[in-house]
């Protein structure tokens, strides 16, 4: 059975930030190991700044109903890893196939990383997903694969596992491709409703829990008029650059049509249209923009348009490439 000790010196190089657990590498399960790729979870725990790793021990130890370890690695709320098994973990159950992964046994096909985070009202910090992001690229390098070799618990789960909850999948794959090419990945930075001195909104945006599809707590929404109302998102730019701007919203057959979301680039402001009628509850990506450097108001969902139904506000996330 293979083992994989050099997932420390791969990570490390990486620029991952890594710590082991006990006896890491000779912490694993019976029976074969052969990974061909790499999948991510989300561990249904709630992390925070002063208890960044609550899942930890259960990974390490198990469940009544599952023995430990349960992954390879754990990457707690400030983006650290920690290595918890070389060898074989009980991670991914069977697999019913997924890009080039084949049905079979998942543990046997993968290398796992736990993401400590809750999936329900808790998304994965930026820190955890950049450096998740630069571990995986770094050991699809290792195995020679690529990034079409990185999946979701729930893109190979026969028994309908959600996670990882709040990420496109496929945005994910393209930023392990930068990132093995050289680029992407570096910086991340999501702004809510909720998000204190980065969200404004006038008193005629309402705010609503009604959908489950909501980023956070609750959204903000408000009737199209033809008139300048706009909901802004404000963001500390890094540097000058090209940048992808993903937004969420919670989807309903009475939300807009042809919501208007509007993106102060360098060239001026540029507006996409999306229908608010479908596709929420996830990421959506409406594009790549160049953005200048600087902390200002740089994404806005505007009430002007033609089209029907509530205009809503909810998260939008930035990522430069």
């Amino acid at each position: 059975m293979a083992t994989v000790p050099w997932l420390l010196d791969v990570l490390r190089s990486a620029g991952v930030q890594v710590v082991t657990e006990g006896d890491w590498v000779n912490r694993l399960r019976p029976g074969s190991f052969d990974p061909i790729g790499v999948l991510w979870h989300h561990t249904a725990a709630t992390s925070s700044a002063s208890n960044p790793h609550p899942a930890l021990n259960v990974c390490i130890n198990g469940r009544p109903d599952l023995t430990g370890p349960l992954c390879q690695a754990l990457v707690d709320y400030n983006g650290v890893f920690h290595l918890i098994s070389a060898g074989r973990a009980n991670h991914a159950g069977a697999s019913r196939g997924s890009g080039p992964i084949p049905a079979g046994d998942g543990n046997t096909l993968l290398i796992g990383w736990e993401i400590d985070y809750n999936g329900v009202n808790q998304e994965m910090t930026a820190a955890q997903y950049n450096a998740s992001i630069a571990a995986t690229a770094a050991v699809l390098t290792r195995l020679g694969k690529d990034s079409s070799y990185a999946r979701g618990h729930r893109e190979t789960s026969t028994t309908g596992k959600i996670d990882p909850s709040f990420i496109d999948l496929n945005v994910m794959r393209a930023e392990v491709a930068a990132k093995m090419s050289g680029g992407g990945g570096t910086w991340s930075s999501i702004v809510d409703n909720t998000t204190a001195g980065r969200f404004t909104a006038s008193a005629n945006w309402g705010t609503s829990a009604y959908s489950t599809q909501r980023y956070g707590s609750d959204y903000r929404f408000a009737d199209p008029v033809a008139a300048s109302d706009a909901a802004w998102y404000k963001f500390a730019v890094p540097t000058a650059g090209s940048y992808r701007v993903d937004v969420w919203y919670a989807a309903n057959a009475g939300y807009n049509s042809a919501a208007p979301y509007i993106v102060a680039a360098s060239s001026g402001n540029q507006t996409v249209n999306v229908d608010q009628r479908a596709g929420g509850g996830a990421w959506r990506s409406i594009g790549t923009f160049s953005l200048p450097a600087g902390d200002a108001n740089r994404i806005a969902v505007s009430r002007w348009t033609s089209g029907t139904g509530l205009v809503i506000a909810d998260a939008v996330r930035l990522t430069r490439l």
